[in-house]
């Protein structure tokens, strides 16, 4: 008999990557997607045909236990989440509602309807904040510095509490920064990659960024769900670090991104504090040794062949819009 996967936030990047992953695999992959007037399926248009596509909403517990008692999965993957932290300021109510009640939701359908299933929770290297320690590891001290860190912080200690009360097989990914062709326009590596195919094909001149000494550990995407994979295949539920253990500034993101098509980021780039953080997370960097150790993982592709890939991509797509 198949395992049966079901995945919420199927529709993100990570989503996205994971059921390809699993498919590959033989898994029967759900996907849990919100009631909407238009549902964006454009990361997996190409695997719609292979995947079940379940209705449901991590404010809706109704919908969670539904979920859950009709398709019986095997493995739920909790990727769905108010993901940008910029805008966590702004919908804070909504983040904690998502990104930390919801995963009390889902933890708790599958406590009532099936409490074998194995759970993986998506934390986040945002939980560490002003950090405490460098390099950031599994015991290092959280102190989140935006309401989406909060919201994450929250998420990964209700993962622990139900471990430990019900003795779910829950555990959590703490995941650095990764990227791909597939990240959300939103995020600073997709609008500089996409900045720079704009400006490589004569749409703008210039491109406005926010903090350029920020530095972050940035890996590739379809590295890291391989990662959350290997967790839920681990003979016990525990808690794992998955980061490069390198630090990069937003300067060479852009170094790296404007040269890959000839062109000087400092003809282009412009400061503007407008996007600067309320509270700044500096520099963040993780020690991925334990899940290394323990379950074997390692990165396969380097920062400056996901940036490079990252840009051809957007040169592609801004490319086919002019058509």
């Amino acid at each position: 008999m198949p395992k049966r996967a079901l995945i919420t936030g199927i529709t993100g990047q990570d989503g996205s990557y994971l059921a390809e992953l699993l498919l590959d695999m033989d898994y029967e992959v759900l996907g849990v997607v919100r009631r909407s007037s238009t549902t964006n399926l454009e990361r997996i248009a190409h695997l719609v045909d292979r995947i079940t596509l379940v209705p449901g909403d991590l404010q809706d517990e109704t919908s969670l236990l539904y979920a859950l008692r009709d398709f019986k999965p095997t493995e739920v993957y909790n990727l769905a989440a108010q993901s940008f932290v910029h805008s966590s300021w702004a919908l804070p109510v909504l983040t904690g509602e998502t990104t930390a009640l919801g995963v009390t939701r889902l933890l708790d359908a599958i406590r009532i309807v099936d409490p074998e299933i194995r759970f993986y929770q998506a934390s986040s290297s945002e939980m560490f904040g002003k950090v405490l320690e460098t390099p950031q590891r599994e015991t290092t001290p959280f102190y989140p510095r935006s309401p989406y860190g909060v919201s994450k912080v929250y998420g990964h200690w209700i993962t622990v509490n139900y471990r430990e009360s019900y003795d779910l097989f829950a555990t959590s990914g703490i995941l650095f920064n990764h990227e791909s062709p597939r990240r959300g326009i939103e995020f600073v590596t997709r609008k500089v990659t996409d900045g720079v195919a704009r400006i490589k094909l004569g749409l703008t001149h210039e491109l406005r960024l926010g903090n350029l000494e920020s530095t972050r550990d940035w890996g590739y995407a379809r590295d890291y769900v391989q990662a959350m994979w290997l967790m839920l295949q681990h003979d016990g539920p525990e808690d794992f670090v998955v980061a490069t253990g390198e630090t990069r500034s937003i300067r060479e993101l852009c170094e790296i991104a404007f040269g890959a098509v000839g062109l000087d980021w400092h003809d282009h780039v412009k400061v503007d504090e407008r996007f600067y953080r309320p509270a700044e997370v500096d520099a963040l960097v993780g020690d991925a040794s334990k899940a290394e150790r323990i379950l074997g993982w390692r990165r396969k592709v380097d920062f400056k062949e996901m940036v490079e890939e990252m840009v051809e991509s957007d040169l592609a797509a801004v490319a086919a819009t002019l058509r």
